[in-house]
């Protein structure tokens, strides 16, 4: 609108005699000028009030609301879309950086002696994260970096493993301070007088990103400035830190951010960036760091373990009357963003209400460092929760003799969104009809980031091993931008939610993460991709997140389905065969 009346008061005319379509205001006559012409003129203008905005009736949308291809997939396709990994500057080096086994320790010793000495070495330089060698290309500066002799002070690190921080966890639940999520009713009244009472307990393991992309950034520091081009998720945080680390402002810093190849959250981090110019700024070069995938694995901030203990009551008729969560674990907002200690951090806390309905609910939590840096990972806590609470609606379904589709419906009254999309997903994947021979379907619903959705798994278990046949997902997330890419979200999501859900489990001894590549870190593969169908309600309403609710509910859908098949409730994620057959 202001661009519209820019044009108008150039050509003297009403601004009704002006429209404008694809980037130009055009005007009586033929007149007709770019947004780009008009900029100027219109940001001069007196913002106009938000009740004189006139916005485009749905039905007359042009692009929102249709599929249309991303501009991205021929470039990714043909192989010229830019990442990280492709960088090229004039003069450009390469780094291989040798970091401590155990995360947070540091160099005591090193012996260069052999490295220095090897084909196309420029340089080894040591900087606070470790030592790095400098070659001619790569491969050079990576085996260069074998050759390394280096002693490390391995710090208060080494003494973790994965029973440790499982035993501080749990100890936490009993003993720290508990921050009230919300609270509504009298629970512990509610309980005491139940008909029937049920408790239960959910583990989730530490996890990796496992980006396809392992961590890499290129970085150019000459004349007091630097250059930083590479995958990032978090541009002026990498600016930032990269000013603090180089004692430069941040204005000297230029970010170019390239494809990402993968991020998850594990790209909020900046650790990677920081290493490149720290290195850059020693040899004077250009320098692209290049970590490997061992690399990558062993020194990730990883999805932190969850402690979940749920209980509720319900009457003689199977209805609930009331429901405790807690949930204790590591706050990631506290490590990255300096939350202060016992303050509520909203991003452990989501999807964990739940949109039941059920008369005296408390959710607390318990925030608890058990030691291992952590980063927010796809759907952050939104994962942790929806396992442990749509597993135990299941349990409460299960221990009154309900079908967990009816259960749920009958909690779900007062919450339209969530009903329909739950009637949409059981009517298309065609609960309460027999599923095919040795079938079982397996479900969950969420809310995230303002989107609301069902998922439906549709799965058979044999000796212990998880085959999933087909997803049914009906997603309520306002208005859809672009239904082309949701539907690709879907199924992104769903896939990356699998691997977790089949496979994910970062293990620690004497403070090494055991997990050093994708042969003993799995991920799904293609011969095991299910079909994926997805719905869409059509809304008018404003647009929600859709980027990573889907993963959230993979792993309680699929043990809900696994419990469905075998009668054995795994609630200590991931679903393996062995603990699936040692129920």
């Amino acid at each position: 609108m202001m661009l519209i009346s820019a044009a108008a008061s150039r050509w003297s005319v009403a601004p009704t005699a002006c429209r404008a379509d694809r980037g130009v205001v055009f005007g009586p006559s033929g007149k007709q000028a770019t947004y780009g012409e008009l900029a100027e003129a219109a940001a001069a203008l007196p913002v106009r009030p938000a009740s004189e905005v006139r916005l485009k009736a749905a039905e007359d949308f042009v692009l929102i609301g249709k599929p249309i291809p991303r501009l991205d997939t021929p470039l990714k396709v043909n192989g010229t879309a830019g990442f990280g990994i492709d960088v090229t500057l004039p003069g450009l080096v390469y780094a291989s950086l040798e970091q401590c086994p155990v995360i947070g320790g540091k160099v005591k010793t090193v012996d260069d002696t052999l490295t220095r000495a090897m084909p196309g070495v420029i340089d080894v330089v040591q900087i606070p994260d470790g030592v790095a060698v400098v070659a001619t290309s790569y491969w050079r500066a990576r085996k260069a970096r074998q050759a390394l002799k280096v002693e490390w002070s391995e710090g208060v690190g080494a003494q973790l493993s994965n029973a440790a921080m499982r035993a501080s966890i749990r100890k936490a639940a009993e003993t720290e301070k508990v921050l009230s999520i919300e609270k509504k009713g009298e629970v512990a009244s509610a309980l005491a007088g139940a008909a029937t009472k049920l408790s239960a307990e959910y583990e989730s393991p530490l996890l990796a990103h496992a980006t396809l992309e392992p961590m890499n950034f290129t970085a150019d520091f000459k004349e007091g400035r630097c250059l930083l081009i590479g995958p990032t998720q978090f541009q002026t945080g990498a600016q930032a830190s990269v000013a603090a680390a180089l004692g430069i402002k941040p204005e000297a810093i230029t970010v170019k951010t390239t494809f990402i190849g993968g991020g998850f959250g594990r790209r909020l981090d900046l650790d990677f960036i920081v290493q490149a110019a720290q290195i850059s700024k020693v040899v004077g070069r250009p320098v692209k760091l290049l970590w490997t995938r061992e690399d990558d694995m062993t020194h990730d901030f990883y999805r932190p373990m969850a402690l979940h203990r749920l209980s509720a009551g319900l009457d003689a008729n199977g209805r609930p009357v009331a429901l405790a969560f807690q949930m204790t674990s590591q706050s990631i907002t506290q490590r990255l963003f300096g939350l202060p200690k016992d303050t509520l951090d909203a991003f452990m806390t989501e999807a964990a209400v739940g949109p039941y309905d059920i008369p005296a609910t408390s959710h607390d939590l318990v925030i608890h460092d058990a030691g291992l840096r952590v980063g927010y990972w796809r759907s952050v806590s939104h994962a942790l929760n929806a396992f442990a609470n749509e597993s135990f609606i299941d349990e409460l379904a299960h221990v009154t003799g309900q079908d967990p589709y009816a259960f749920r419906m009958s909690l779900l009254g007062k919450q339209p969104r969530f009903t329909n999309v739950l009637r949409l997903a059981a009517e298309k994947a065609g609960w309460g009809k027999p599923a095919p021979a040795g079938h079982v379907r397996g479900l969950a619903v969420m809310e995230g980031y303002d989107s609301v959705i069902a998922q439906i798994i549709e799965l058979s278990v044999k000796e212990g091993v998880i085959k999933v046949h087909r997803v049914v997902v009906a997603a309520d997330l306002g208005q859809v931008i672009n239904p082309d890419t949701v539907e690709a979200q879907v199924q992104g999501s769903f896939v990356f939610g699998l691997s977790a859900a089949l496979y994910g489990d970062i293990t620690v001894k004497s403070g090494r993460v055991e997990q050093t590549n994708l042969d003993t870190y799995q991920v799904v593969r293609m011969p095991e991709m299910p079909l994926v169908e997805t719905i869409l309600v059509k809304s008018t309403s404003k647009p929600g997140g859709f980027g990573e609710p889907v993963t959230a509910l993979v792993a309680p859908a699929l043990a809900n389905g696994v419990f469905a098949a075998s009668g054995k409730r795994i609630r200590k994620l991931p679903l393996t065969p062995e603990a699936i057959l040692s129920a």
